[in-house]
């Protein structure tokens, strides 16, 4: 692992469209994941906090996003998700990685990793150098937009089976809960000065009803022992001659539009929250 932290607080992770950092990278079915982690994000976090060889774990990999990553900067990772249909596609991404010649190695195990010390090889107990992950936002997801012969539609926003034990539909307080028994086990993983990352964003369950889930990870995080290293803000956007200029769907923009025409100060989201914690 690097010895000395980065400064900087703002991370330029959507300078090209997600897709253009997906493209050829990932197979297409990818597209069918609701709440994918950037690329780009991914390969900062990567280098940023780990060297080549190094054991990278993400305990929600969905599609396999960190897993690619890892394995295309010559780390080795190993990667958890409870929905058999994403671990799938996880599979497939890390096959593909491997056929383009990543330097790096990557496992795919299908379980609920509130019970992940029975999942990972036990060779990886306090070996892990990074944990790189994001949980489910609820029941709101990213999804797709497209057009029908009806309007405009959503496509690929759940996560999954409802009866998976998917902490999507577990409700808040559960999926901290869930989220809180995860760190603690992931904590396990990593070697003395080994890394968490968590990005996230808030949420807004109704319009007028915004919670920071930021924060509440944050608080989870600290209670199982860890230390806020930095917290930083990874881009959503991409800057253009000092300019932000917004990645947001159709979705989101008319529901900006609709909370302000109800006099509710509701703006784009333009970026991620990026947790930065160690374990000491």
């Amino acid at each position: 692992m690097v010895d000395s932290l980065p400064v900087t607080s703002v991370w330029l992770t959507c300078q090209q469209p997600a897709r253009d950092q997906r493209r050829g990278r990932y197979v297409p079915q990818t597209s069918s994941h609701p709440g994918k982690m950037l690329p780009h994000l991914a390969v900062h976090a990567i280098s940023s906090y780990t060297a080549p060889g190094d054991l990278v774990f993400d305990p929600m990999c969905g599609s396999g996003t960190t897993l690619v990553e890892a394995m295309h900067l010559g780390r080795q990772a190993i990667g958890i998700d409870v929905e058999p249909r994403f671990t799938q596609l996880a599979a497939a991404n890390v096959a593909l990685a491997a056929s383009q010649g990543a330097a790096g190695t990557a496992q795919v195990h299908t379980g609920d990793s509130r019970g992940l010390l029975d999942m990972v090889p036990a060779s990886a107990v306090g070996r892990v150098s990074l944990v790189l992950t994001s949980p489910p936002y609820g029941r709101g997801t990213h999804g797709l937009v497209h057009t029908t012969s009806t309007g405009v539609r959503k496509r690929a926003h759940h996560y999954g089976d409802r009866e998976s034990g998917n902490l999507a539909y577990a409700g808040w307080s559960r999926l901290l809960e869930g989220f809180a028994v995860i760190l603690a086990a992931s904590y396990q993983l990593l070697r003395p000065g080994g890394i968490v990352v968590i990005t996230c964003r808030p949420v807004r369950r109704q319009r007028d009803d915004l919670i920071d889930l930021p924060g509440e990870l944050l608080a989870v995080a600290q209670s199982v022992g860890l230390v806020p290293v930095q917290r930083c803000a990874a881009m959503l956007a991409a800057v253009r001659d000092g300019q932000i200029v917004h990645r947001a769907n159709m979705f989101g923009l008319l529901a900006v539009r609709r909370a302000r025409d109800e006099g509710i100060p509701v703006h784009l989201v333009a970026h991620e929250d990026v947790l930065v914690l160690r374990r000491w």
